[in-house]
């Protein structure tokens, strides 16, 4: 296997399992802001400081880069038709799933919590499955099997005979994100780092209002810098790595990656606050671990037709970006232009990227 298959497959992989990893380990640090800060606070401290810190990102960026040279350009102007699926998405993702999140972790343990986020890659599948036809292997159908029942035995209570409050908020804030990330794949070919940070601008100062209006308070200067920088890593850095593998991964599997978040939430909530998780926690932990190996050792593989195409994003001059440059090209890559592709049918290993969004 040559470099660029090696890449091609593997490297969205990893920028979906690095978002992963930023996020899950944002569930346990937020539980211990709760004791200090209401829900809402703690959401909205969350996506301002993720706003803030991407526009700053962004502000460098703009001064390091080379003016007047235009494959430089890092994105595309966000088109009209464009602007509901991303105004879906903040509201969806920036303001319910967050609040959800933040109430149902005040009466949920954090190990919990952090496995019934797996959840969020299972509504993010079935969104993009049933609503928007987005392809599906059996591997895939059957890792997300594993991964609800995991979550369904994790959230029994034996005692009880039903779902805990607490969980079914978590729950709820997981369907709200798959609703977030099947509205962002439709704005995904856009600057991954303006997306997150519109996001953050708008749902940071909305969750910060809701706070306030309900009687909160701003914390001191020191919890709010904790909350602020715990965001910028965990909402606002992930979400851009995530904005890029669901451009090239499609949403379905990059929400199975996706679902290992968790595991990271895991290990670091049972190192801040050490117990002796149940054997109905391993059980379903196993579940979840079975649903995400099924998950990342699926490959899809078909003759396929490609459509002529116009479009701008990111790219690199691979088997399907074999065109010329309407200015002058230094041979600088990945790079981002307007470019066009030639109807063309071929065989090979793919994704539903943004290349091939194709029915079967």
């Amino acid at each position: 296997m040559n470099a660029n298959i090696m890449n091609v497959r593997y490297q969205p992989a990893f920028t979906a399992l690095l978002a992963a990893a930023l996020f899950g380990a944002t569930t346990p640090l937020a539980r211990g802001l709760l004791g200090a800060m209401s829900p809402f606070m703690v959401a909205g401290l969350f996506y301002l400081g993720s706003g803030a810190g991407l526009a700053l990102a962004m502000a460098v960026r703009a001064l390091a880069r080379q003016p007047g040279h235009p494959g430089s350009h890092p994105g595309t102007h966000l088109k009209r038709a464009e602007l509901p699926w991303l105004l879906g998405a903040i509201a969806a993702g920036g303001v319910v799933g967050p609040a959800l999140l933040m109430l149902g972790l005040a009466s949920t343990p954090a190990a919990t919590t952090s496995l019934l986020l797996n959840l969020e890659g299972v509504f993010t599948a079935v969104i993009a499955w049933v609503v928007f036809r987005e392809s599906v292997d059996l591997p895939i159908f059957l890792g997300m099997a594993a991964i609800v029942t995991g979550g369904v035995a994790l959230s029994w209570t034996a005692g009880g005979g039903g779902v805990p409050t607490g969980a079914l908020l978590v729950i709820g804030a997981c369907a709200a994100w798959g609703i977030d990330n099947n509205l962002t794949r439709k704005v995904s070919t856009n600057d991954a780092l303006a997306i997150a940070c519109v996001k953050g601008l708008v749902a940071g100062p909305v969750n910060l209002a809701i706070a306030l209006l309900l009687g909160d308070h701003l914390p001191d200067a020191l919890k709010m810098a904790a909350a602020m920088v715990t965001g910028f890593a965990g909402y606002g850095v992930s979400l851009v790595l995530f904005v890029v593998a669901l451009r090239n991964l499609g949403t379905a599997r990059t929400g199975a990656y996706f679902s290992v978040a968790p595991l990271f939430g895991v290990a670091l909530s049972l190192v801040l606050w050490p117990q002796q998780p149940s054997p109905l926690f391993w059980i379903a932990a196993a579940l979840m671990a079975l649903g995400v190996w099924l998950h990342v050792r699926e490959r899809h593989e078909h003759p396929h037709t490609h459509e002529a195409l116009h479009h701008t994003h990111r790219h690199s001059h691979d088997a399907h970006h074999q065109h010329v440059h309407d200015f002058d090209w230094q041979g600088d890559e990945p790079h981002t232009h307007a470019h066009p592709h030639e109807a063309m049918t071929h065989t090979h290993a793919h994704f539903p990227d943004i290349h091939h969004r194709h029915g079967h």
